[in-house]
């Protein structure tokens, strides 16, 4: 009697990008981890980290997409979320420990309003101390949650919208919903830190949900349960049509950008897609004088 031959492995997920709503209390990395049974492959990776405590969109590169998700984390953002004034944590959100308690029952409607607009436009915001920025080659998180006191540097981002949607007054602290538009590297963690310190109250996330990433929002998300099911995936040509401008190029210039080859100026600024007669060829950018590629996916 012969023994069964084994199953086949099933083939790997299509490259392309999964839209996944993340569940809470799931690390970036644990849905990594998971997308890695369902779609069959170790080829995953993800584009801009959501904290734990937040859900919502987060992009999965699978196979040859892994190589787009530095770009794609570069692109425009979109949350909603609870900020709670009159509570100040050391994470500056609700998973941290409480630091101080203000009663903010006496801030108003419009001071609220008159705190939020230097918050919005081009701002300089300091990350929170818990975070995955690097100082002197550590992550920020290990140092605070070691006990040392990490002075992190302000940077540049951009708040295109930073709005309320409602105001829920409890007590002595205030739960104001907020939408929040912004650019990569924004901390919604921080605008709340930031709006609680000018009302002099404090204040801190309480809830988050990222409903949007550049050109892919919640309307294109799947939870991990329906992933299980079917691996929805967007095919890599679909998400550069969607995220970059396009150039389409002949047979004789396509080989060239195969091999590597460089292109005359775009003329666009930032990343754009090159497609020829076959479908996507490759990302370039106007570089010294020149298209140059950045990834060439043929």
């Amino acid at each position: 009697m012969t023994d069964p031959a084994p199953a086949a492995r099933p083939d790997p997920a299509p490259d392309g990008i999964v839209v996944v709503d993340k569940p809470a209390g799931w690390t970036s990395h644990d849905v990594v981890a998971r997308m890695r049974r369902l779609a069959h492959t170790r080829k995953v990776g993800h584009a801009g980290t959501l904290d734990p405590m937040a859900t919502g969109v987060l992009l999965i590169g699978v196979g040859k997409a892994t190589r787009l998700l530095g770009h794609l984390a570069l692109t425009e953002k979109v949350y909603d979320g609870t900020i709670r004034l009159g509570v100040t944590t050391n994470t500056d959100d609700a998973e941290g420990e409480p630091l101080a308690t203000v009663n903010a029952a006496a801030v108003t409607d419009d001071q609220i309003a008159d705190a939020i607009a230097p918050l919005t436009g081009l701002i300089q915001q300091v990350p929170p101390q818990v975070s995955a920025i690097k100082v002197d080659g550590q992550r920020a998180y290990k140092r605070a949650r070691a006990g040392e006191d990490v002075a992190l540097l302000a940077r540049p981002v951009t708040v295109h919208e930073f709005s309320i949607t409602a105001i829920r007054r409890q007590g002595a602290t205030v739960d104001l919903d907020v939408r929040v538009r912004c650019s990569s590297g924004t901390y919604i963690r921080s605008l709340a830190r930031d709006l609680g310190a000018a009302l002099g109250v404090g204040g801190h996330l309480a809830a988050l949900r990222r409903t949007a990433v550049g050109a892919f929002d919640l309307s294109q998300a799947r939870t991990l349960d329906e992933l299980a099911i079917e691996c929805s995936v967007v095919p890599l040509a679909d998400v550069v049509g969607a995220t970059f401008p396009r150039r389409d190029v002949d047979a004789e210039t396509a080989t060239l950008v195969a091999h590597g080859g460089r292109l005359a100026l775009t003329g666009t600024e930032g990343v754009v897609g090159v497609f020829g007669p076959d479908g996507l060829l490759a990302l370039f950018e106007d570089r010294d004088g020149a298209a140059r590629p950045l990834v060439v996916f043929v």
